[in-house]
């Protein structure tokens, strides 16, 4: 039985990644220091013969017994409310993290896929974005820790793969959806939703213009699936091309949940990307991907988790205080 371990394993992707190796038939080792992730996403598994959970920093030396065929890097908080409120850990855990992530893959003899970002492209001057543009970066900006965090993982790893001949793959994730997302983690879907199902005005930053492009999970985890079983080494965006206003989708929200709140416009928050949309050729090229589960069925799903939640759950999101106002398209957190 191949042996696989994923750092982030009880965060949202992390949890959706343990599902699909396990039923690859993969014996799982999931870590997670649990600062952003929830061991109930993974509960699950926990009574799995082929799972077993090991509570740890990233950062910090990591020591896996045994054989490993397969390593991949998703710890990291990933939402604007998580890297303001811990930056230091965010840049660690994308410098300290990944460099002993890479480590242990040389150690082992293992493949490693790293989780980067859209984010890499800033507030992109390019669109749609291709892998071989630059970027466009404030790195002293409040998004600096995550953007550059995530810019340096991408270079050590390229700088592993070309002087150790460790086998690396690196993904470029752009917005994903679906069940598991925390109420409270600052990005637009869970944050209009629990609006919603709150019976509360939707937030929307600046005019509602901005663009962001949507991918359910099952669809990304596909991606990452086939990317890392590939032979390519280079950057691959994964993310659903179809692009929508964040005006437009929350409209599509209320909508769906079938509320009659209305649109509240706010002042954009420094360095918000104005357009977000992955140009997915590579993808197709390389691994015959592209995303099967449209927007209309990806909401519905992720709504009727939502609802399936205890309601002090969504009243505790609505009560989340801490730092500056901020919103990750059209999400806010007031003081």
């Amino acid at each position: 039985m191949k042996r696989v371990l994923i750092t982030g394993a009880a965060g949202f992707l992390g949890s959706h990644l343990c599902d699909r190796f396990i039923k690859e038939g993969y014996y799982v080792i999931g870590m997670d220091n649990l600062v952003t992730g929830d061991l109930k996403n993974i509960e699950h598994l926990r009574s799995l013969p082929t799972f077993e959970f090991i509570h740890h920093d990233v950062s910090n030396y990591i020591d896996v017994p045994g054989e490993l065929d397969y390593i991949l890097h998703f710890a990291s908080p990933a939402s604007p409310i998580d890297y303001l409120k811990i930056p230091i850990q965010t840049l660690k855990v994308g410098s300290l993290g990944t460099h002993n992530c890479l480590g242990l893959a040389k150690a082992k003899g293992a493949r490693i896929l790293v989780a980067s970002t859209s984010e890499v492209y800033g507030d992109p001057l390019v669109h749609p974005q291709t892998e071989d543009y630059w970027g466009h970066v404030n790195p002293i900006g409040p998004r600096g820790v995550y953007d550059e965090a995530k810019r340096f993982q991408e270079a050590i790893t390229m700088a592993y793969h070309r002087y150790h001949g460790v086998e690396t793959r690196i993904i470029r994730i752009f917005n994903t959806y679906g069940p598991r997302m925390r109420l409270n983690d600052g990005r637009v879907l869970p944050a209009f939703i629990g609006q919603a199902l709150r019976g509360e005005d939707l937030t929307v930053f600046g005019d509602g213009s901005q663009t962001r492009s949507f991918c359910y999970v099952d669809d990304l985890v596909e991606g990452i699936y086939r990317l890392l079983m590939s032979d390519y080494a280079e950057p691959v965006n994964i993310g659903n091309p179809v692009e929508i206003t964040i005006k437009q989708f929350g409209e599509e929200i209320i909508k769906l949940t079938g509320t009659k709140q209305q649109l509240v416009l706010k002042p954009l928050p420094q360095d918000d990307p104005k357009q977000r949309r992955p140009d997915i050729t590579r993808a197709q090229q390389i691994l015959g991907w592209e995303p099967q589960v449209t927007r209309e069925e990806g909401l519905r799903r992720t709504y009727e988790y939502f609802k399936s939640l205890p309601e002090e759950e969504l009243y505790k999101a609505a009560n989340y205080r801490f730092g500056t106002p901020y919103q990750e398209g059209s999400h806010t957190v007031s003081k």
